[in-house]
């Protein structure tokens, strides 16, 4: 199987140089080209010779992925599908601010999860992706920054696992993925400019705390209760207490603050005794909650509160001593919440 040379860390493709009887410093070489200058073929490495050139190529790859659909929305947020050989397809989400560049990336073809009112878990979870395949999604990102600065050392400052997948499920493969977007010889982002979100695996969580990186941690909570948030999130069988517990041991040991991500169903999860149960958890670990209003997808029965009922959730939850912001709604023309171009691909294919 060809090496691919976006999922090896710089130690471990000087390792593999030398077993080829390659010398060392090669390495070091082919990942600026890949990493620093954003080489999409072993051609454009035009300080290693072409013997060598083709030689890579016989035994290395680069991009696995096509870009096989791409949204722009009126606010600037790009949406891509990239599909690789076996069929399977992912999304990853450019959006950019005016102080930050951020790529949305996916851990897992589809999610195991089947939040109930998401549309990445309609169809399951197809497969993991590997480390290379989650770091080509953020150099496909960095690529389209670059291209709208007009400027080929423009940065990608931003990172969230908040893509298709459980990240935390396909644990090993995240954080490898991770230390190379936070290497220097890789995309150069700081831990701190990186976050995982996951709907809460209490054993990873307290892994993810011992693997020495500054990074944020984001809690897909949802529901401020047992019984709702079963219903609202399948996977959400391990209670509340238990979930807070792992995210206190995280903060912790790692004194990052944990923020508590919850999408706002009207009539569902946005009442008033919602905010009065979950005021007590958020302060209890001193979290930041993140509020978002829905975006619809098609034959669930879920509805997009209205801003007025949406202020009024963060503003019972402000009374309450809760740090809470209601973030604001990107890519809603095009699809953008998860899952949504992928599925709507799916679907025009089998018309």
């Amino acid at each position: 199987m060809a090496l691919h040379l976006l999922g090896v860390t710089l130690d471990e493709l000087r390792g593999w140089f030398v077993e080829q009887g390659q010398p060392r410093y090669r390495a070091d070489q082919v990942a600026d080209w890949v990493f620093a200058k954003d080489a999409d073929s072993f051609e454009q490495m035009t300080n290693l010779g072409k013997p060598l050139r083709t030689w890579l190529a016989e035994r290395c790859e680069l991009y696995r992925s096509t870009l096989t659909r791409e949204a722009a929305s009126e606010d600037a947020t790009r949406k891509l599908l990239l599909t690789f050989a076996d069929g399977a397809a992912v999304e990853t989400v450019w959006i950019p601010e005016e102080a930050r560049q951020t790529a949305c990336l996916s851990s897992q073809v589809g999610c195991p999860v089947g939040c109930a009112f998401c549309a990445s878990g309609l169809e399951g979870v197809q497969r993991n992706l590997t480390a290379g395949e989650i770091v080509e999604q953020a150099l496909r990102v960095r690529r389209l920054v670059r291209t709208a600065a007009g400027d080929p050392t423009a940065r990608l400052t931003n990172i969230v696992m908040m893509g298709m997948g459980e990240p935390l499920a396909n644990y090993q493969e995240v954080v490898k993925a991770i230390r190379i977007m936070n290497a220097a010889w890789g995309l150069g982002i700081g831990a701190r400019k990186i976050t995982v979100s996951t709907v809460g695996l209490p054993q990873q969580i307290r892994k993810l705390a011992g693997e020495e990186l500054q990074l944020n941690l984001a809690l897909s909570l949802h529901a401020p209760d047992d019984d709702l948030r079963r219903r609202l999130v399948p996977w959400g069988k391990v209670p509340i207490a238990e979930l807070l517990d792992a995210c206190e041991y995280y903060f912790r040991h790692t004194g990052r603050e944990v923020t508590l991500e919850y999408v706002l169903l009207e009539g569902v999860n946005n009442l008033p005794e919602h905010a009065r149960r979950l005021a007590p958890l958020a302060r209890h670990l001193r979290a930041n909650v993140n509020l978002l209003r829905y975006n619809p997808v098609p034959g669930l029965p879920f509805e997009r509160p209205t801003a007025e009922s949406a202020f009024a959730f963060q503003q019972q939850l402000r009374d309450l001593g809760v740090n809470v912001h209601l973030r604001s709604s990107r890519g809603q023309d095009i699809a953008a919440a998860c899952g949504q171009l992928r599925r709507a691909a799916a679907t025009s294919a089998t018309c």
